[in-house]
């Protein structure tokens, strides 16, 4: 459903509003001081989200960013390298942590779609005597500046026992990995399965306002716990935090209702303006378009948008991004394409 405000707000899943569910859990939830394992409600959350992807154990970190960059300070050792590709949201869109706080590179695939090969595993080794070592590989799923695309489960499972026969530890950064689950069909244990450690976020596709988790074996969650506190991200009373993460947890399976009216738009903004996207090429919640197929500058776009209370994020290197979410439907979506005709 829209904002109470009338806006409609399609820059992206994470602009949701907490749920009158959550809400009514964040006042409810018995806390307690986490850094002593005391928040009963915390626990809880790390139980359902480890065995949601079919790990041991899980800890609870204030966003994704921490979550990835807390697992790649525990998979490596500074000078080392990370095998990814080189869109990947760890790499390019983190503001450079993991150079800065572990002192790692990266050693890049150039695959679009966010996809790694096992014939890329091979030609990143063979140079391992005289390039620096590498220690890491890591994927991620959805795959953000591709437009949500879903890498398939088979060559994720192919590269990644390639991988392993290398010596390679494997980290996820699912933060839409439930986007994934729900357009694939793959349930969540079998992507965790594929991984060392796998993070996702509560506060996209789920809808909580805050808060991200790392699962993973009890002894790797247990190191990953101490860097949290090396990292700032131990918290005390975060029951009211896990208690909207909870419900947004339970309901993943909504996310098919973003996934159906991403394709709605697509449809509509194909048939509106042809070749600026293959519906097809949809899989998930995030529609990327081509921006010069509208026919008008951005300035324009603008303000033909903010005329409708429609908020959206300015086209990058030609692609325009627009995500639907729990708090958009399909009277926003019609509004949209009001604004534009």
């Amino acid at each position: 459903m829209a904002f109470a405000d009338g806006l409609a707000d399609f820059r992206s899943d994470t602009v949701t509003r907490p749920t009158p569910e959550m809400i009514a859990a964040m006042a409810s939830a018995p806390v307690g001081d986490d850094v002593y394992h005391d928040d009963p409600t915390v626990n809880l959350l790390e139980e359902e989200a480890a065995e949601a992807v079919g790990k041991e154990a899980a800890i609870l970190v204030p966003t994704g960013t921490m979550g990835n960059q807390l697992s790649i300070m525990f998979h490596t050792s500074p000078g080392e390298e990370v095998l990814a590709n080189g869109a990947s949201h760890l790499r390019s869109i983190e503001a450079g942590a993991a150079q800065a706080l572990s002192g790692v590179a990266f050693r890049t695939v150039e695959r679009p779609g966010g996809r790694i090969h096992p014939e890329d595993v091979d030609d990143a080794m063979e140079l391992a005597g005289f390039f620096p070592r590498i220690r890491l590989m890591t994927w991620e799923n959805t795959h953000n500046l591709s437009g949500g695309s879903v890498i398939p489960y088979d060559l994720m499972e192919a590269t990644s026992a390639r991988a392993r026969e290398k010596g390679l530890s494997i980290h996820v950064d699912g933060a839409r990995i439930w986007n994934a689950v729900v357009a694939s069909g793959v349930p969540g244990p079998r992507w965790g399965g594929l991984a060392d450690t796998i993070q996702f976020c509560f506060s996209k596709g789920l809808g909580a306002p805050i808060g991200s988790i790392v699962c993973g074996s009890a002894d790797a969650i247990s190191e990953i716990r101490y860097l949290r506190e090396r990292m700032g991200g131990a918290m005390r009373q975060a029951g009211v935090i896990a208690a909207a993460a909870r419900v947004g947890l339970a309901e993943r399976d909504r996310l098919v209702e973003d996934h159906e009216l991403a394709q709605k738009l697509a449809i509509g903004m194909a048939e509106r303006f042809p070749g600026s996207i293959d519906p097809s090429a949809v899989e998930s919640n995030l529609v990327l378009l081509e921006f010069a197929s509208l026919g008008m500058a951005w300035p324009d776009v603008q303000g033909r948008l903010q005329a409708a209370s429609i908020k959206a994020n300015p086209p990058i290197r030609g692609g325009w991004r627009v995500v639907t979410h729990r708090d958009v439907d399909d009277s926003d979506v019609a509004r949209l394409f009001s604004a534009l005709s």
